[in-house]
């Protein structure tokens, strides 16, 4: 058996695993122990990178046994049954008071259920959210580490030290306890999916509207990354569409299938805020635009149907491109709003004290929905921990009256044109649901009331009343039971 050398241990040896192992080793005081249930991967990762003085461990035991105590491992594997599997292998073989972390993209839900089962049996369990896919693995990721207070004394300086950095600050925090960490980790790939359609509208309408080629709005994109709108997405857009096809010659835009994947993060984020009861109508348009785009069958024998043909007559080219802009940036602080009121309201039914200004600074560098305003975030919160709503604090307040005007012609100029813009309608359709004195909701508790009985308040006077629909329709003071 293996000297206990090392302070740290990776389990899963792919891509995102062998990345983050490198990292590891790469920071001065850490010793790195690494286990595959392959021996070969295991064997390749330390042959190829000798450097990374790598402790290979080729059976649960010699791993554990070349950990220093309390042993520490991190979990790289695929979410759901396999992470259970190692979890169950890792208690076998450590010790209570060891630390088990668990890196995967897990649903908080399950992360929940596992820290209370490993802290029963006297370990420390902690899901933690890793953000910016392998180069940030290898080169520096946004961490989002939940669990025990105990675990982050020894978690926390292994885990600053291979974060991303983002103005001095390493892009790591204690986010909460049990499952907050991959809870907040959801909510982050929530927003990456609306950010990400939101991109792809504004590309579609300007592409639709002026005639340019990809490569020629890749430098419309290039110059939008030089302001208030610089983020890690609009500048790899710029790349993606400057990308010419080898084969074909053409732009590789146009020769990939138009079908959007998705990996779950996006439906988790809408089907536990629906659960909340918390509006998150951008990232919920934007997961369903990539399911619409899947079913290619329901689109081909929709094709036919009646309505505008999908296209533009601008006139004024740099004029259109800027209320592109501008749309995309309302919509885009919307889908943040949105993030962080879930982020809120997962704190408050789950108990957890979440540091909302601290989310904002970790993901200004290394995840994948790094951005420039960020910052305008984080000081809304340090201004006002308790802000009820993102939208309102003074920086958005401004710009968007600045963007109002664009935002709305951008919207009903794809509607009366045909051109789908789901997220950047319903954001604005939620903007407006927010300001309204009133909204229709008042028919739909008559409608409830009606069929069903539910009671409704008044305006007037306190208390539940139900009206006698049928009959003589007087209205009663009711029990408010619903």
């Amino acid at each position: 058996m293996p000297e206990p050398t090392a302070n740290i241990g990776v389990v899963g040896l792919a891509v995102m695993g062998s990345n983050l192992a490198r990292n590891l080793a790469s920071r001065e005081g850490n010793t790195v122990a690494v286990y595959n249930r392959s021996p070969e991967k295991t064997e390749e990762l330390v042959t190829a990178h000798p450097e990374a003085g790598f402790v290979p461990g080729f059976s649960y035991e010699e791993f554990a046994a070349s950990l220093q105590v309390p042993r520490t491992a991190i979990i790289m594997v695929k979410a759901g049954g396999p992470t259970d599997a190692v979890i169950a292998e890792l208690m076998r073989v450590f010790e209570p008071g060891d630390i088990i972390v668990d890196g995967g993209n897990s649903l908080f839900t399950d992360t929940i259920r596992r820290e209370k089962e490993v802290r029963e049996a006297g370990y420390n369990f902690v899901g933690m959210g890793v953000s910016g896919g392998e180069e940030g693995a290898l080169h520096g990721p946004s961490l989002m580490p939940g669990g025990p207070d105990a675990s982050w004394t020894t978690l926390g300086p292994i885990l600053t030290s291979i974060a991303a950095v983002a103005e001095g600050e390493p892009c790591v925090t204690h986010i909460g306890h049990d499952g907050a960490g991959h809870f907040v980790k959801m909510v982050h790939n929530g927003i990456e999916y609306a950010d990400m359609q939101l991109i792809a509208e504004a590309y579609d309408l300007i592409r639709r509207g002026t005639g340019k080629s990809p490569a020629e709005i890749a430098d419309v994109f290039s110059e939008w990354n030089t302001g208030e709108l610089e983020s890690y997405l609009i500048e790899i857009t710029a790349e993606v569409l400057r990308q010419v096809d080898a084969e074909t010659g053409q732009p590789l835009v146009d020769v990939i299938v138009d079908q959007a994947g998705a990996k779950g993060t996006g439906a988790w984020t809408v089907q536990t805020a629906l659960a909340l009861g918390v509006p998150v109508s951008g990232i919920a348009e934007a997961t369903f635009a990539r399911s619409l785009s899947s079913h290619p069958e329901q689109r081909e024998v929709s094709r036919a149907l009646p309505g505008p043909s999908g296209t533009l007559e601008v006139v004024d080219t740099d004029a259109f491109i800027e209320k592109v802009r501008l749309a995309l940036y309302a919509s885009k602080i919307v889908a943040y709003s949105q993030g962080f009121d879930e982020i809120r309201a997962g704190a408050a039914e789950y108990d957890w004290s979440i540091d909302l200004g601290a989310v904002a600074k970790i993901w200004r560098a290394g995840c994948i929905i790094r951005a420039q305003f960020l910052n305008r975030i984080a000081d809304a919160y340090a201004a006002a921990p308790d802000l009820p709503v993102l939208l309102t604090a003074p920086y958005f307040v401004e710009a968007l009256e600045r963007a109002q005007s664009a935002w709305r012609d951008v919207v009903s100029t794809s509607a009366q044109s045909g051109i789908p813009a789901p997220a950047f309608a319903s954001s604005l359709a939620y903007y407006d649901g927010l300001r309204a004195d009133r909204l229709p909701a008042a028919l739909i508790q008559g409608q409830r009331d009606f069929f069903g009985a539910h009671t409704y308040k008044r305006i007037d006077k306190p208390g539940t009343f139900h009206t006698l629909w049928s009959g003589d329709r007087s209205e009663i003071e009711a029990e408010d039971t619903h």
